[in-house]
């Protein structure tokens, strides 16, 4: 029986090109309609090319620590700004120490400045305060002798909160637990602003009724409750005065607090649980119970049983003693009361948060109290001059850099120098296009060491177009037709690539483990470009040179297409004598 005709069909490696180029079309058509899709057409640049903002901030000692401004302070409050700023996803932030009492924040443009002054001059001392009183923010008339100011169980008609309500309660609302949980009760208003007050028919606003005297059982220094009846939390200026009064006031003793809205105006006892025992807190979107946009909290081990104790002394007094004030920086950001005790070292806040309110309060509690407290010195803003000048000059050096590899490959490859220019176009469409939306998805800012990082990437690129060119010129001058040079000198090529590639990424990898800052963002774009290296040889070049292996111009060595078998010297096809034992020739 006659043997089957072998020989006919394409070798395994060859694929199907055509859908491979095809495929690597799609992706560049994707990627640049994703960047008119999100509106941004230019890379987010780096305050070295675009300029930003600068914060200096100056320490300050804390009441009862006169000694807390020493360097592992300044190097740990440090640590804790950079990670607020880049949760903001400015990854091209810049937070450095200057002195021994100042630190220095450099913020892109690009970047919402107001917001980023907020994250980084709030200090975040947290606090869990019992309230003693509350009523509303505004300036409490003097207490008189009627009795009828204040019920008999102290809960006066100013007791009620005005807006949304806020709840506290144990562990996370997006994982239930199959133990039984302790639930807290929602008496409170949350962070959002509280309806202003409307006219009245004579013409003067109308305010919640006041509360002059604290209720039974609240032992309230006479100094303490002066302060409290004439605190007015209507103004801005008012409620930053009272808070950073509130902020220099030891932990033990008890305070006058504002909240953030002025709504409305506390005393609140000394400090239960300190923002230190807050191991964690982020933003979550509650789609189970339909709270919205809550912040959960987790405490430490200590912090737990401190936490639970705090909430079960508080479910046994009556309202709004059965309360305690969540103060952030001296401003009481919520105000929940329970009625037991929250045990299992987890809690959460909801109620009215919009997603920008539970994310700010969650990147400010997840990345610790300061050591510190600081205020903002100077703010300036920060020029990209100079930047600019510098990007000018190394973009001209990477254009007379490419010139002359493009040079190089014309005169000595010829026609293979436009697959060479054809994959460097590719890879530079790709670079630019994940660059681009690299911005506002994780914050990817270029700056002038990122775009010294991508003119190297050139260089890298080239070489493996020149390694796999060089595969295919020795197995012709072995005597082999182009068609299976291009496969015979592919396996060769694609392991001294990957081992290549494999050694840049590695470095590149390190780099971007062990420094920080502007080397960072040359580390992360050498990584970035030496993959895409290895995508744009595998899935366009090696497919397109098996394409052209087949059209005449390449397949026939023409003179200009750079595999002129005369030109390379190449050697004529072996034959073998009928019968003749084959021959072995190394590569």
């Amino acid at each position: 029986m006659a043997a089957p005709k072998k020989g006919r069909r394409a070798p395994a490696s060859q694929g199907h090109p055509g859908r491979t180029l095809i495929l690597v079309l799609i992706a560049m058509v994707g990627l640049v309609g994703g960047m008119f899709y999100s509106g941004t057409l230019t890379p987010r640049l780096g305050i070295d090319l675009a300029g930003g903002t600068s914060f200096t901030l100056a320490a300050q000692n804390q009441p009862g620590r006169p000694n807390a401004i020493n360097e592992t302070n300044m190097k740990t409050a440090a640590g804790i700004m950079e990670r607020r700023v880049n949760g903001l996803g400015v990854t091209e932030s810049e937070v450095q120490t200057q002195g021994s009492n100042h630190i220095i924040v450099n913020i892109p443009k690009g970047t919402d400045a107001k917001q980023a002054r907020e994250q980084v001059g709030t200090t975040a001392q947290l606090g869990f305060r019992p309230v003693l009183t509350t009523t509303a923010g505004t300036k409490t008339p003097e207490p008189t002798p009627n009795p009828s100011q204040s019920g008999a169980n102290g809960k006066g008609k100013g007791d009620k909160a005005s807006g949304d309500k806020t709840k506290v309660q144990p562990g996370t609302q997006q994982s239930p637990s199959s133990k039984p949980t302790t639930q807290g009760r929602a008496v409170t208003d949350s962070l959002k602003k509280a309806p202003s007050a409307k006219p009245t028919p004579s013409g003067k606003p109308s305010t919640p009724p006041a509360q002059p005297t604290p209720p039974a059982g609240a032992d309230i220094p006479p100094a303490l409750q002066k302060q409290f009846n004439a605190l007015d939390c209507s103004t801005k200026k008012s409620r930053a005065a009272a808070g950073e009064k509130a902020a220099n006031t030891k932990p033990s003793d008890p305070i006058v607090a504002c909240k953030e809205d002025g709504a409305q105006k506390y005393v609140l006892g000394p400090v239960g649980v300190e923002g230190t025992d807050v191991s964690g807190a982020k933003a979550v979107f509650d789609s189970q119970q339909g709270q919205g946009w809550i912040v959960q909290m987790d405490f430490t081990s200590e912090g737990g049983k401190k936490f639970g104790d705090v909430t079960g002394k508080l479910a046994a007094k009556a309202p709004p003693q059965n309360q305690f004030g969540i103060v952030l920086d001296g401003a009481v950001v919520s105000s929940p009361s329970v009625d037991k005790a929250i045990m299992g070292g987890g809690a959460t806040i909801s109620g009215g948060f919009t997603q920008q309110s539970a994310e700010d309060l969650g990147n400010m509690l997840s990345y610790g109290a300061l050591p510190l407290s600081f205020k903002i010195d100077d703010e300036t803003t920060v020029t990209a001059a100079l930047g600019g000048e510098q990007l000018h000059a190394g973009l001209i050096a990477g254009a007379i850099g490419l010139g002359l590899v493009v040079i190089y490959l014309v005169a000595y490859y010829r026609g293979l120098a436009l697959v060479a220019l054809a994959s460097l176009g590719v890879s530079a469409v790709l670079t630019y296009t994940i660059m681009t939306l690299l911005g506002p998805a994780i914050g990817f800012a270029l700056n002038l060491p990122a775009v010294c990082g991508a003119i190297v990437a050139i260089g890298i690129t080239a070489d493996s177009f020149i390694v796999y060119f060089e595969r295919i010129r020795d197995e012709i001058r072995d005597g082999r037709t182009l068609r299976p040079a291009v496969e015979r000198g592919w396996p060769r090529a694609r392991r001294t690539i990957l081992v290549s590639d494999f050694v840049s990424f590695l470095a590149a990898a390190v780099l971007f483990a062990v420094t920080v800052g502007k080397v960072q963002g040359f580390a992360f774009t050498l990584g970035l470009t030496t993959v895409l290296d290895v995508v744009v040889v595998f899935f366009f070049t090696k497919p397109l040179m098996t394409l052209l292996a087949r059209r005449k111009f390449f397949s026939d060595g023409h003179s200009w297409s750079g595999l002129d078998p005369k030109r390379l010297g190449a050697k004529p096809p072996l034959r073998r004598r009928r019968g003749a034992a084959p021959t072995t020739k190394e590569a």
